[in-house]
């Protein structure tokens, strides 16, 4: 799918998805997740290369690993678009016994999912093992993963970003969505991290800039200049400018929706704005 008014209409039923699902368990993490779904639609049907089935090894395509794994509910509705499970099973999000949790886990055996994950700070680690066995397997595909800034607060990530360059792991491309908002309000106020874009050059990345991260455009050209930088000797990172809630236009401009499902009628107004185009599940 690379018709970028295709990806907008899967991104708006992506967004009805994450509004339906929070909301009918009273729970959930629909800021986030609202502002990343132009990024996993495009990664998942523009960006990555995968295979039509699913194992847990990956060999010989690309794999994505998601660090914050609060922000499931888009991470499930696009993996359940992409064909990976039924789209019908949206409807068991953070249900007992589902294997829709509210933190990915894999225990359950979803498929798409090879890591439990919502502990802050550990994907960073992960994505880099999962880029030296593909190494090691002399497997040339590549690996992706996201983060949130807020993430960035986690001292575990500065360890694993000060290996990946000096390990000159160079199959791996980190995106961190920063949306400048945790749950506790700004990134900025929490604990102030500074000049991320430099932090990472000194650690010897290679760093694309997406400003504007919730358009599809610049998510392609920038995610396509990452590619380009793939096996130059460095790990790559892009920081993805979004705003949390994106496409909802009470749930943008606070951190109040980082983790709250919207009451019958501001879900309502929700779905008005994103009005549908694929079919509700």
């Amino acid at each position: 799918m690379s018709n970028t008014k295709q990806l907008q209409d899967l991104t708006i039923q992506v967004r009805r998805d994450i509004l339906r699902m929070v909301h009918k368990v009273n729970s959930g993490h629909p800021g986030g997740s609202l502002g990343c779904a132009e990024f996993f639609v495009t990664l998942y049907n523009a960006i990555m290369e995968r295979n039509k089935g699913f194992d847990m090894n990956g060999h010989n395509e690309d794999l994505f690993f998601l660090s914050n794994g609060h922000i499931s509910p888009v991470y499930y509705s696009v993996l359940a678009r992409a064909g990976y499970f039924p789209i019908e099973e949206l409807n068991t999000f953070r249900l007992i016994d589902s294997r829709l949790q509210g933190h990915p886990t894999t225990h359950e055996g979803l498929p798409g999912v090879r890591i439990a994950s919502g502990s802050l700070g550990q994907g960073m680690s992960i994505a880099i093992g999962a880029a030296q066995a593909k190494k090691l397997n002399n497997d040339s595909y590549l690996v992706y993963s996201l983060h949130g800034d807020g993430e960035l607060q986690e001292g575990q990530n500065w360890e694993a970003i000060m290996y990946a360059s000096a390990k000159k792991i160079d199959n791996m491309i980190c995106t961190i969505d920063l949306n400048g908002k945790q749950i506790d309000g700004a990134t900025d106020d929490v604990l102030a991290m500074g000049d991320i874009k430099a932090k990472f050059e000194a650690f010897d990345w290679l760093v694309v800039e997406v400003k504007a991260g919730n358009s599809i455009d610049a998510i392609l050209k920038g995610m396509t200049e990452a590619k380009a930088m793939t096996g130059k000797g460095q790990p790559i990172c892009v920081l993805l400018e979004t705003e949390m809630g994106n496409g909802v236009d009470f749930m943008m401009h606070t951190h109040a929706w980082h983790g709250k499902a919207p009451n019958d009628e501001q879900l309502a107004s929700a779905l008005n704005q994103n009005p549908e185009t694929l079919g509700d599940y």
